[in-house]
């Protein structure tokens, strides 16, 4: 190993900083400028530092801030280019360092290197642009140093080292080497994951077109059906009245499906108004008890003393406390049972329970709960109660689900209490 590696160790960590961003910068490409500037920024920081803690061989100052300026200037651009290039004549000026004039002048030539690499570089494959990003940055290196010690009339210590300039030349080859290939690799994984998310989003619209298509024809061809029925010569009136009714209740079912689809769409609240809880829970209670009573099922209400409010949409507050309650009871609805629904106060919460003692559920089924597609009953979708949980959740409101096979299911829904007369 060369022995003046371990000179270089700090130098090459701090100009490897941008990359441990880049990705973030890389994603607001949209925005240009925006891109730019904080190309510039990080570039510049990488440079002040390189330059900070240069290496002294025998008389030549060396550093990597060569590497910083070609990369930055290959992934910005031109006018990065002539920012970092002017980053560094400052740096350098900062510090104290003397024959600034001659420095600028000897940089002049190793622009025209990056202009012409920049006009093919973004269309190269990857080989190609760490072997042209190797060739610039010795380039840029070897033409600098000529020219700037040449019109110092310095030329010897150039030329009194070039067994410890091939070296830097070598160890700063490898890694703008290194550096490109983890900017393109960051790029590429960029990509992926793009990919990847917009296959994922395709995948999704294709689920639920299906599914819209599938949960839509089975009431329609039901419908289909009974209107041809209804067709037929000398047709009962009570048959006829029969028909009628289930063609309403299953155009009604497609109602209801296409209304859970448009909720998913919008699931956020639209009105924003503080809630009596005592109000709303005896209003759901008594809208559950026509379906309660067609199943058999007994309504136990038990209200906390006290004014309790929460703020947020009634109407989506009812609809999803009602379809969570109307599920709890089609959950009993072989064997009777008892429906509680508790209201309290609780540190600051408002909590609201529903517990039934029907049929239960398991851990797996509780964690698919509010997932499209999943339902514990035979012909459901599960969209009712997706959209219920949204709609809970964009009021703020926690839900814990407690559940054992055969013995019942709780649901705990919590809102944040709003202060009286908010």
């Amino acid at each position: 190993m060369i022995d003046f590696f371990k000179d270089f160790i700090l130098n090459i960590f701090l100009i490897f900083s941008p990359l441990v961003v880049y990705p973030y910068l890389y994603k607001s490409q949209s925005h240009s400028m925006k891109y730019r500037l904080w190309l510039c920024f990080f570039f510049t920081v990488a440079i002040g530092f390189a330059m900070s803690i240069p290496v002294n061989l025998n008389g030549l100052v060396y550093d990597f801030r060569s590497i910083p300026l070609i990369v930055g200037s290959l992934y910005g651009g031109i006018y990065v280019s002539m920012f970092l290039y002017a980053a560094i004549i400052v740096v350098r000026y900062v510090l104290g360092n003397p024959n600034n004039l001659i420095y600028c002048v000897s940089f002049i030539p190793t622009i025209i290197f990056i202009v012409l690499l920049l006009k093919r570089y973004q269309q190269m494959r990857l080989t190609h642009k760490i072997i042209s990003a190797i060739i610039v940055c010795v380039a840029v290196k070897i033409v600098s140093f000529l020219i700037y010690l040449t019109s110092i009339g310095k030329l010897d210590l150039f030329t009194a080292n070039l067994i410890s300039s091939s070296q830097t030349y070598i160890l700063q080859s490898v890694v703008i080497a290194v550096y490109i290939y983890l900017i393109e690799f960051q790029q590429k994984y960029i990509h992926m994951q793009e990919d990847a998310v917009h296959g994922e989003k395709m995948r999704i619209v294709s689920e639920m077109a299906a599914s819209v298509a599938h949960e839509i024809r089975n009431p329609l061809t039901a419908v289909r059906g009974f209107i041809q029925l209804m067709g037929v010569p000398h047709l009962a009136p009570s048959k006829l009245q029969f028909y009628q009714q289930i063609s309403l209740e299953e155009l009604e079912r497609a109602q209801v499906i296409i209304s859970d689809y448009l909720a998913i769409a919008k699931p956020e609240p639209e009105k924003d108004e503080l809630i009596l809880m005592k109000d709303e829970v005896q209003y759901i209670s008594q809208v559950l008890l026509t379906i309660a009573n067609y199943n058999d099922v007994k309504i136990d209400v038990t209200l906390q003393d006290g004014q309790m409010f929460i703020q947020g949409d009634r109407n989506k507050l009812r609809q999803s406390l009602i379809n969570i309650g109307k599920n709890a009871i089609e959950a009993m609805s072989k064997s009777g049972g008892v429906l509680e629904i508790g209201l309290k106060e609780q540190t600051d919460k408002i909590i609201i329970t529903i517990r039934d003692n029907g049929i239960g559920m398991t851990k797996e089924q509780i964690s698919r709960l509010g997932t499209p597609y999943f339902s514990t009953k035979e012909k459901g979708t599960g969209l009712g109660t997706m959209v219920s949980f949204s709609l809970i959740r964009a009021m703020k409101g926690k839900i814990n689900i407690t559940s054992e096979v055969g013995k019942g299911t709780e649901f705990e829904i919590s809102f944040p209490a709003a202060p009286h007369g908010y």
